[in-house]
């Protein structure tokens, strides 16, 4: 449960002091948990994070060493590129997840997933169509509708990639894709310039951000405008859906935002939903679904949606990257 505690020296209100206490401590756990979950991977000890997440993290980055092996070895001309793939994933995957963006993103995945997962259980929400991608698929404009048909498709690849424990090429953000085409090359070493080139050019031909699931879902939230605050409900708008929403409502990032639905940040889930625009009661609602366990501290009803706003973007514990 979040917490009370002394009032601030320079006057703000209580409820104000114990938010950005709880705020500070969340985001020196965060900023914990590359090294953390970095160690844990290469150590094979998983007393810090379920077993479920370090294995789908794990999973999810020998799935992306293994496909820029397997395009290495079919350009350089090897007899079983995948066999050449198994045979190094390994060492490249241990690379790749020494970018902490990149293993960051990778656990917000499977945060994200987990939750679905979890509201689908416990509270019956379908982790792929939801109320609010139906009705978006009904639009009468045809390129909403359309739009709408491309995402419900990525979030069925997505749930069962997660199954897979899988992370396409393809659906990573560009910066993540750049890195990890950056860790490739260091890993490949004097490859010849030629054929490196080539290995780039085909990963590349694949490689369209806007027709990945997150780009369709940040399309999908930023032409509704006004109505993009239908996907703050995440009963109505699904778990993706919602993320994308609250990470555009709120300015934030949208792997932080995955990660602060963990049962370690919730003042930053609080102050993220208050600062999308939601009234305290509406916050609760959300809690309802995402913590049905906390409540809410004491005088939180008092505060403004700016100055949620301003406690957020005044934290500077941890940045990605």
């Amino acid at each position: 449960m979040m917490t009370q505690s002394k009032q601030s020296q320079s006057g703000e209100a209580p409820v104000e002091a114990v938010m950005r206490d709880e705020l500070a401590h969340g985001d020196v756990v965060l900023g914990t948990i590359g090294p953390i979950l970095g160690h844990l991977l290469a150590n094979h000890d998983h007393s810090l994070f379920s077993d479920e997440i370090i294995a789908r993290v794990r999973g999810m980055l020998a799935n992306l060493a293994s496909q820029l092996l397997e395009a290495e070895g079919e350009v350089i001309g090897v007899e079983e590129p995948h066999d050449f793939a198994l045979e190094n994933q390994d060492s490249l995957a241990t690379l790749l997840a020494s970018n902490t963006a990149l293993l960051t993103h990778c656990h917000a995945m499977a945060i994200e997933s987990q939750l679905a997962l979890r509201l689908q259980r416990r509270n019956s929400i379908d982790p792929v169509l939801s109320p609010l991608l139906q009705s978006l698929i009904a639009s009468e404009d045809p390129a909403v509708a359309s739009s709408a048909m491309a995402a419900l498709a990525a979030q069925a690849r997505f749930a069962q990639q997660q199954k897979r424990m899988q992370m396409p090429m393809a659906e990573l953000p560009a910066d993540l894709f750049h890195s990890a085409m950056l860790a490739w090359r260091e890993h490949a070493g004097e490859i010849d310039a030629t054929k490196a080139a080539e290995i780039e050019t085909r990963l590349r031909k694949t490689f369209d951000e806007s027709r990945g699931r997150l780009g369709l879902f940040s399309r999908l939230v930023s032409g509704m405008g006004a109505g993009a605050r239908a996907s703050l409900s995440v009963s109505h708008s699904g778990v993706g859906l919602f993320l994308s929403g609250l990470a555009a409502a709120s300015g934030q990032d949208r792997d932080i935002v995955a990660l602060s639905t963990n049962d370690r940040q919730l003042a930053r889930l609080a102050l993220a939903l208050r600062a999308a625009g939601l009234n305290p009661k509406e916050v609760e609602e959300q809690f309802l679904y995402l913590h049905p366990e906390i409540s809410l501290p004491h005088g939180f009803s008092e505060l403004r949606v700016d100055r949620a706003s301003q406690l957020l973007s005044s934290a500077t514990g941890w940045q990605i990257g």
